[in-house]
C-alpha cells in the first residue's frame, strides 16, 4: 500500500502525477501546493530552502509518505540537498533535462525554458558543463509561462501572443536559430507543451521530464519494498497552503488526475516548528 508525496508550489506537479498514474495505476498520491508564495521563482533563496524544509517536514510527519517527489525544478535546484540530509525518507527531485538535451541535439546548440530563478541559479551551469560541455546551452527565464500553465490547467488556453513573446525570449537570442532540442525546466510548463509545439519552430524537439520522473520514482519506490498492489485505506487529498479563490475552476482539472471532489483542503502550517 505505497503512498506517495507530491509537491510543487502550485499545480505544475500534478503532470508528473498524471505520468505516474499512468506508470503505477492505483497508487495512491497526496499532493501539496504551496500557494501561500507561489511563485517560487519570485521568493528569496534563503527564505524559501528553509520555508521548503519545514514544510515538507510538517507533510512528512502527518502523511507518512513512502517516497516524497519534488514536482518542481526550483525547490529542487534550491533544497534537494537539504530535504535528504533532514529526512530519512527518499526523496526523487527534478532538474532540467540538460544531459537529455546534449544527447539529442544535432547542431550543439540547447535550449532551457524555464523560472529566471532556476535560470540564474549556479546549479545550472554545473549541469551544463557535466552533462553539456561541448554544447551551447541557451536559456531564458520566463516571466509568464507559470501563470499561463495555472490558468491552461482552469480551462483557459494560453494567450497565442503572450506565449509568442516569451518563445521569442528564448529563440530571439544570439545563436537562438540555432536552437533544435529545448527542454523545460519548470514542471508547470507540460500543461503549454502542445501550445508551444504549435507555436514554435516546427523542428524543435521539446523535452518534457516527466515521464522520467515518475520512472525514477517507481524505481525508488521498487527500491524500498513498498507494496503496490493495494491502494491505502486513507483517501489521497490535495493541499494547499492557502486555498485558492478559484477552486471550482480547479475541480475539474483534479478530476481528470484521478482525485475526488473532497480532495482539496487547506494545509495548516505550523510556524513555530523547525526541522
Amino acid at each position: 500500500m505505497a503512498r506517495i508525496l507530491a509537491f510543487d508550489s502550485g499545480i505544475g506537479g500534478l503532470g508528473i502525477v498524471a505520468r505516474i498514474r499512468d506508470l503505477l495505476p492505483g497508487i495512491t498520491v497526496d499532493y501539496l501546493a504551496d500557494t501561500a508564495v507561489f511563485p517560487y521563482g519570485e521568493q528569496a533563496d534563503g527564505p524559501l530552502r528553509q520555508r521548503i524544509v519545514r514544510l515538507l517536514g510538517q507533510a512528512i510527519a502527518r502523511l507518512h509518505p513512502d517516497v516524497v517527489v519534488v514536482a518542481c525544478n526550483t525547490a529542487s535546484t534550491l533544497a534537494l540537498d537539504n530535504l535528504r540530509a533532514t529526512y530519512d525518507v527518499p526523496f526523487v527531485g527534478c532538474v532540467p533535462p540538460i544531459k537529455w538535451a546534449a544527447d539529442h541535439t544535432r547542431t550543439g546548440t540547447i535550449g532551457l525554458l524555464a523560472t529566471r530563478a532556476t535560470v540564474r541559479r549556479p546549479y545550472l551551469h554545473d549541469l551544463s558543463m557535466r552533462f553539456a560541455p561541448d554544447c551551447t546551452l541557451l536559456a531564458y527565464g520566463a516571466r509568464g509561462l507559470a501563470d499561463m500553465a495555472e490558468a491552461a490547467f482552469r480551462g483557459t488556453p494560453p494567450d497565442r501572443r503572450q506565449l509568442e513573446t516569451e518563445l521569442d525570449g528564448l529563440f530571439r537570442q544570439p545563436g537562438g536559430d540555432r536552437i533544435d532540442v529545448v527542454g523545460l525546466g519548470c514542471t508547470h510548463y507540460t500543461f503549454l507543451l502542445d501550445a508551444m509545439r504549435d507555436i514554435g519552430p516546427a523542428h524543435i524537439m521539446w523535452l518534457d521530464p516527466a515521464p522520467a520522473v515518475a520512472r525514477q520514482t517507481a524505481r525508488v519506490l521498487a527500491r524500498c519494498g513498498a507494496a503496490q498492489s493495494a491502494p491505502s485505506p486513507e483517501p489521497e487529498q490535495v493541499f494547499f497552503t492557502a486555498m485558492p479563490p478559484d477552486l471550482p475552476a480547479l475541480q475539474p482539472g483534479l478530476r481528470s488526475m484521478g482525485y475526488a471532489a473532497d480532495a482539496p483542503c487547506p494545509f495548516g502550517e505550523d510556524l513555530t516548528v523547525r526541522p
